[in-house]
């Protein structure tokens, strides 16, 4: 199968003041607002999103397969207990009996019972880079995906529909990387050291200055890891006497560095101004439990791309409640950076609100620019608070030299005038809308934003997420299938993820195999009736200053 010829950027950026900061009117951005009542106000550009809710009958079906497997496996566990089967799970030593479980048994049962049953359906062994089409090693399994044995068979180009690649940059071309080997041979290939001791490099200096122009604020640091980036800054900036307002789809880094941080978490429900709105009223009303005095800060942590449901934050409106209640916001565009935005520059260019009102701006490069680690941008203070303050700056091993020259590389290409990194852009653009359409078309239902290259479809019943995956492989598709406890436990999914990459050809092969898989799985569940998750993104009065 072809693959999609893009004309390699050598590294080379040439600043020009004509940047896209508002709405690229090719795409058709100027229409009204959807699950909401249009404000010009607040947005510039449509805001559709679809979360279409099955018929009861797929629900029902769903919670008794799940009940049929739990008490298959209570009998397995008798049967094992008994010695009538063999247990592969870690268990207490005889010796320590007495001690406190290290291995609990009621917390293990999902793993023994049902996660063993479709195993094989993750963790595959990819032997190729990973772009819009990957070589996989072939692998059984005797003992009922306990254990694995490879075959030595190599399952050659298949699709990959999997991976984060959103402007196909995971890519091996040697012209393309001919910058990264020259560093690598200059630097090598690691630091051992951390930024604050002898790991920071002029290379990481040139990086943090080309992030902070890409994202338009005034500083910005690099972390090696994406994760941590999350988990480690956050403690660094709120504390006890803090509250946290937190979208409860977002991401458990997020989660792990609001828990670290030993301020007061509170939940708002998914994109939900007016619940947003009543925990940021009530906060500012009450105050701190028992004492009632104010809030030292209030953070409002949000993602710019949902990585499970493909829904869009909505911006302007955060923007607007933050500024009325005297919130901090902190926006993680791990997803989105790159992946939305008329050039690429994520939610914040997407719906042409001004950068500043970001507190703190975060993203990582794990995704569009197919590298690893991440950054926070925003305010000079803010970023020399962080460097003094981070886990990461303090104790984390620098980013390596060859991957900030590659960061280097694809942000220069994005930002080059007239550049493929802007072409690389605008076909994400193209592909996401076609492959969304498709879907709806063929009646599945699907979530999320019609500008999200993360198209998660809706599978549901347990027996059909391993089928599914296992389908797909056999036509030669990678895909990505998620269920409990990841997601709810009636809405499990394949979680496609589209790129640039991607050939209209390959798209066309794998929206033929998703209507086979459809009717023979039975997974056309799409009455295109109006879901009742979308009624209560009502707006909140509010409106951006001028």
């Amino acid at each position: 199968m072809a693959q999609p010829k893009f004309a390699h950027c050598n590294g080379t950026h040439k600043p020009h003041q004509n940047h896209l900061n508002g709405i690229n009117k090719k795409n058709g951005f100027h229409k009204t607002l959807q699950n909401g009542t249009a404000n010009g106000n607040l947005y510039k550009r449509e805001f559709k999103e679809s979360f279409e809710e099955a018929p009861l009958y797929v629900a029902v079906l769903t919670y008794i397969g799940f009940g049929v497997v739990t008490l298959f496996g209570y009998l397995r566990d008798f049967m094992r207990a008994w010695g009538l089967e063999k247990c592969h799970m870690a268990e207490e030593r005889e010796e320590q009996k007495d001690f406190v479980p290290l291995y609990q048994d009621f917390e293990n049962f999902y793993t023994r019972n049902l996660y063993m049953r479709v195993r094989d359906n993750w963790n595959r062994p990819i032997c190729s880079v990973p772009g819009p089409q990957f070589d996989l090693m072939e692998r059984v399994t005797d003992d009922y995906n306990w254990s694995y044995r490879y075959t030595g068979r190599v399952i050659k180009d298949v699709i990959n529909m999997g991976s984060y690649n959103y402007l196909g940059f995971a890519e091996n071309d040697e012209e393309s990387l001919e910058s990264v080997k020259n560093v690598l041979e200059r630097y090598g290939a690691g630091v051992c050291s951390t930024r604050q001791e002898v790991g920071h490099l002029d290379i990481h200096q040139e990086l943090e200055d080309l992030v902070a122009e890409f994202v338009k604020a005034e500083a910005a640091m690099v972390f090696s890891m994406g994760f941590a980036t999350n988990s480690t800054n956050i403690p660094a900036l709120v504390g006890k006497g803090c509250l946290i307002l937190s979208d409860e789809l977002n991401h458990t880094s997020l989660v792990l560095g609001a828990r670290l941080s030993g301020a007061t978490i509170r939940i708002f429900k998914h994109n939900n101004m007016q619940n947003l709105e009543k925990l940021l009223r009530d906060a500012v009303v009450s105050g701190q439990p028992r004492t009632h005095r104010a809030w030292k800060k209030i953070l409002i942590l949000v993602e710019g791309i949902y990585s499970m449901e493909g829904s869009i934050v909505r911006l302007p409106e955060i923007i607007a409640l933050k500024k009325k209640y005297k919130a901090y916001l902190y926006l993680d565009e791990a997803h989105s950076i790159g992946a939305v935005g008329p050039s690429g520059r994520g939610v914040v260019e997407y719906f042409g609100v001004n950068p500043a009102d970001i507190d703190v701006m975060m993203g990582t490069f794990t995704k569009s620019f197919g590298a690893i680690g991440g950054y926070i941008a925003g305010k000079r203070d803010l970023v020399d608070y962080l460097r003094t303050h981070s886990h990461s700056a303090l104790y984390a091993s620098s980013m390596s030299p060859p991957v900030a020259e590659k960061i280097i590389r694809i942000m220069k290409c994005i930002m080059a005038h007239n550049g493929t990194g802007l072409q690389r852009v605008q076909q994400l653009y193209e592909k996401t809308r076609y492959f969304r359409q498709r879907l709806h078309q063929l009646g599945f239902i699907i979530y999320g934003n019609e500008d999200s290259p993360v198209v998660p479809v809706l599978l549901y019943m347990p027996g059909k997420v391993g089928a599914f995956s296992r389908h797909m492989l056999e036509r030669k598709i990678g895909v990505v299938v998620v269920g409990f406890p990841a997601t709810p436990i009636t809405e499990a999914r394949a979680r496609f993820c589209i790129s640039a990459s991607h050939t209209k050809e390959m798209l066309d092969t794998v929206l033929d195999a998703l209507d086979d898989m459809g009717n023979f799985l039975r997974l056309k569940y799409s009455r295109q009736s109006k879901s009742h998750r979308a009624e209560v993104y009502d707006e909140p009065n509010v409106e951006l200053d001028a």
